[in-house]
């Protein structure tokens, strides 16, 4: 009996290529294993991104590191708080609303992005998701250009 996956019901001539369902039904898969990674480093996935992304250095605003990790403005506000009471991300000034405010990583913020960056590398090795080299920079290369298509 052929494999049933789910969402295919609905096809009953057969399951079609549906690669943006493939996608969406990996990303669950993909999800479960770097929220277990990054609780075992005491981060969240977004934390996370918020994390690297202010290691580059720059100061932005909220809404500029909402859109640099893909959430809405909204849920960044309690992101951010919960990164800065632990020390790992400061500000300039008081911020508040309509006040734009730089926000940075700091000392300890970099400390535990390089300890979860090692895990995240090996989570990504091609061999652990058992692909070439190659093929891990073609499916990159071909998720960054669907994200780019539908963003």
């Amino acid at each position: 009996m052929p494999e049933r996956r789910p969402g295919y019901g609905a096809w009953p001539d057969g399951e079609p290529d549906l690669p943006l369902w493939e996608l969406i039904q990996t990303s669950h898969v993909v999800a479960r294993g770097f929220t277990a990674l990054f609780a075992s480093v005491g981060l969240t996935p977004t934390q996370f991104g918020v994390l690297a992304t202010l290691a580059s250095g720059e100061d932005l605003s909220q809404a500029e590191l909402a859109r640099a990790v893909m959430v809405r403005p909204q849920s960044m506000n309690e992101l951010f708080v919960s990164l800065l009471k632990r020390g790992l991300v400061e500000r300039d000034g008081p911020g508040g609303r309509g006040r734009r405010t730089g926000l940075r990583i700091t000392e300890a913020g970099r400390e535990l992005l390089a300890r979860a960056q090692p895990k995240v590398e090996e989570f990504n090795a091609p061999e652990a998701i058992e692909l070439s080299a190659a093929e891990a920079a073609e499916l990159s290369r071909m998720l960054r250009a669907v994200r780019d298509a539908l963003a």
